[in-house]
């Protein structure tokens, strides 16, 4: 289930958490301290972890590279 964090108008800074079902994420949610003037916070996904780096192209042969195809522009 995910997890949404809310800030409460009322207390200030005050920021809390809720686990729900996405279909009541955008139902009103009431502070831990009761008060009801409370705002959802745009949340960030943080991903970790390590991935392999994808191989790199392999080169075309023939032409010897430069901006010419091989031809050396002086």
């Amino acid at each position: 289930m995910p997890r949404y964090e809310y800030r409460c108008r009322t207390c200030g800074d005050t920021t809390f958490e809720l686990s729900r079902p996405m279909a009541e994420s955008s139902a009103p949610a009431d502070c831990p301290s009761g008060h009801d003037d409370t705002v959802k916070l745009l949340s960030t996904v943080a991903v970790g972890g390590t991935a392999a780096a994808p191989a790199a192209a392999p080169r075309a042969s023939g032409g010897g590279g430069g901006c010419c195809g091989g031809g050396c522009c002086s």
